[in-house]
């Protein structure tokens, strides 16, 4: 007899939950049933899958393979569900992965659109660091996710949406300096130790590292968790930060004292991008829903041009 699906679902639990009774609590079953599942599981494909320790299991070699292709599996299975879900396009359930620093900026927007477009659309957003969504992507926990380019991985395809360009944000005084030559402002004047980045994990810091030309951290450091705090601090002469415009409409509005300045052409930018896994179905629901991101994401930008030509 061959595996069932909720086997699988089973034993992945438990390969997660690293122990038999968070396992069972994850999937909703009592501990003795998924046991007994995961002892027939591996009675049926005639090997020991994990080790039971006196605190929790550790996977045997063939229960990592067992592992990796049970997860290929389940995000298939889930796949084809999805794919009947949006035979008409983009409709019923949407599982999108936002990166945090276009999430608050742009979702407002664009799920309005969104639920605007059709009221039965179930959307479930999650917001996270890129690497955690695309760990979510590949694993079939989500369907898309809206981040920054590159990626580095021929598993994914990814359909870029707009440009984000990044400005210099700060106090009235700390960007005084700039003021004399505006129009020849270059990354590469910002001092490393003015500049205050996100936590490390964040794209946008990796990307004002090198926009700036700066290898790595070094004393270029402070580990806020968002922009906000970033632009509270800088607006109040607490050094400088790289803002990209999208978010720049909220952010000033927030920190009515925050001054900003463009950097001479070519001006530093990122590419956001609608990323969904290589292969996986689609019926229209991706550039479906990539229009409306694009839509809302120029009207952004438009906006933070016209406010800062």
């Amino acid at each position: 007899m061959s595996p069932s699906l909720k086997q699988l679902r089973y034993f992945v639990a438990l390969a997660d939950a690293g122990g038999f009774g968070r396992a069972a609590e994850t999937v909703h079953v009592t501990q003795p049933a998924l046991s007994q599942q995961i002892k027939e599981l591996e009675g049926q494909l005639g090997v020991r899958l994990v080790d039971r320790l006196p605190r929790g299991i550790q996977l045997t070699r063939p229960g990592q393979e067992v592992l990796t292709r049970a997860r290929r599996i389940l995000t298939e299975v889930g796949d084809l569900a999805q794919a009947a879900q949006r035979a008409g396009g983009l409709s019923g359930r949407l599982r999108l992965g936002v990166i945090p620093t276009v999430a608050p900026y742009l979702l407002p927007l664009a799920l309005t659109q969104l639920r605007a477009r059709d009221l039965s659309l179930d959307i479930r957003v999650r917001e996270a660091q890129t690497g955690d969504l695309l760990d979510g992507l590949r694993q079939g926990r989500l369907d898309a996710v809206l981040c920054a380019l590159p990626l580095g991985d021929p598993d994914l395809s990814a359909e870029p949406l707009f440009e984000d360009r990044f400005v210099l944000a700060g106090s009235r005084a700390r960007l005084a300096p700039f003021a004399e030559a505006p129009d020849r402002l270059r990354p590469a004047e910002v001092s490393p130790d003015q500049l205050l980045l996100l936590d490390e994990g964040h794209c946008l810091a990796d990307q004002a590292l090198e926009v700036c030309g700066l290898p790595a951290r070094r004393q270029v450091d402070l580990g806020a968790s968002s922009l906000a705090t970033l632009v509270g601090l800088v607006s109040e002469g607490f050094g400088l930060t790289l803002l990209p415009e999208l978010a720049l409409r909220a952010e000033t509005a927030a920190a009515p004292d925050l001054a900003l300045m463009r950097f001479a052409a070519p001006e530093p930018a990122r590419q956001l991008a609608l990323v969904r896994r290589r292969g996986s179905s689609d019926d229209g629901w991706s550039k479906a829903i990539g229009a409306v991101l694009r839509q809302a994401g120029e009207g952004l930008v438009a906006q933070a041009r016209a406010q800062l030509p």
